[in-house]
């Protein structure tokens, strides 16, 4: 650890907890795996307090970060998320450093075969004697690999499921039934598939973080609304059930390390390029066991679906479910085996401070 470096990081909130959540996980792991004296700089913290409570006592320094934005001097290590812009007094003292410093533009998550090609690059200032390199997440090691604590694996070893079901009232799962995550953008896609849980044959209880709908029985379907949940209490949720239904980046990636079949609904852009994405991460995903091709169709035809490009078909999703269960789990022992995110950022910083 090197707690003489300083680290300013620079959040937006674009994605309301998406964009929060993935910038509190990069400060935390620098700051308590690392040692990093870390700033987080953020337009909106109010996300980020739901997500992470404990933000304000915590080892990483949270600043609200203010259209007017005072002089201050700038750290070692400068990370801007998401292309956000930086205030510009905030750049000029960065030229006038004697040392320049690291300066990194963490990009969105994506598996497309430019990414590789991209990380790491170097981004000469037009002006000012600053060069920032792009630095991108991934699914191999390539790229900048993705975020997970050092205590991740022995959290989730010695997490009791049960006890997570008595806490929240949850019953005891009947026999054959699946318990079904769900956390979604707005979807049109979602009265169909509502009712087609309610003519299943297998009992289906689906627990619904942040909702503030009643408990209800519909058939066969069970919704269960739950408080919003804090990131590490969500990783239980995901823990706890056999399907989780998630959006945008950060609990894509959570439940990928969760090693369950999932569902995701992709941050939408113009002219459908979130598709191109999707189908860049089921094309990786399909190639680590060549054994599940027919599940891997299944899952496409409904990823694609539940982004607005088809007919969902849940009895068939749900026939694909075993089988995609032991695709996940290889899928995800694929992604342990590379380097994480934060290790990989601190590497690439201590490569260019010498």
């Amino acid at each position: 650890m090197n707690t003489s470096l300083r680290c300013d990081i620079f959040c937006t909130v674009v994605d309301n907890f998406g964009d929060a959540a993935v910038c509190w996980r990069l400060a935390s792991q620098l700051a308590d795996d690392f040692g990093w004296q870390v700033r987080l700089w953020i337009d909106d913290p109010q996300p980020l307090y739901r997500l992470a409570p404990d933000a304000p006592r915590s080892s990483v320094d949270v600043r609200r970060w203010e259209k007017s934005f005072a002089d201050t001097a700038p750290a070692d290590i400068v990370i801007e998320t998401f292309a956000c812009e930086l205030p510009p007094n905030y750049v000029a003292a960065m030229a006038s450093r004697t040392t320049q410093p690291v300066w990194l533009n963490l990009e969105y998550l994506s598996a497309e075969d430019w990414v590789s090609g991209c990380h790491g690059l170097p981004s000469p200032h037009p002006r000012l004697p600053l060069t920032k390199h792009f630095f991108f997440p991934g699914f191999d090691s390539n790229t900048g690999g993705l975020l997970r604590e050092r205590d991740y694996e022995k959290r989730r070893r010695v997490f009791n499921a049960k006890a997570f079901r008595q806490e929240f009232l949850l019953g005891d799962p009947p026999p054959a039934s699946l318990t079904i995550s769900l956390f979604s953008y707005v979807n049109p896609a979602l009265p169909a598939l509502l009712a087609a849980w309610a003519r299943s044959d297998t009992p289906i209880q689906v627990l619904c973080p942040g909702s503030t709908e009643p408990r209800q029985q519909i058939g066969r379907l069970e919704l269960v609304p739950l408080p919003f949940l804090p990131q590490q209490r969500y990783d239980e949720l995901l823990w706890t059930c056999d399907l989780n239904f998630v959006r945008g980046e950060d609990s894509f990636i959570r439940a990928q390390w969760a090693a369950k079949p999932l569902v995701w609904q992709i941050y939408p852009q113009t002219e459908n390029l979130h598709l191109q994405k999707l189908d860049a991460f089921i094309a990786a995903f399909g190639k680590v066991d060549a054994g599940h091709t027919l599940s891997i169709r299944t899952m496409a035809a409904f990823w694609h679906a539940w982004n607005g490009d088809g007919t969902l078909d849940w009895p068939a999703f749900s026939s694909a479910l075993p089988a995609m269960r032991q695709h996940t789990q290889i899928w995800t022992n694929h992604l342990a085996a590379h380097t994480d995110l934060a290790t990989n950022l601190v590497q690439f910083c201590l490569a260019r401070l010498k």
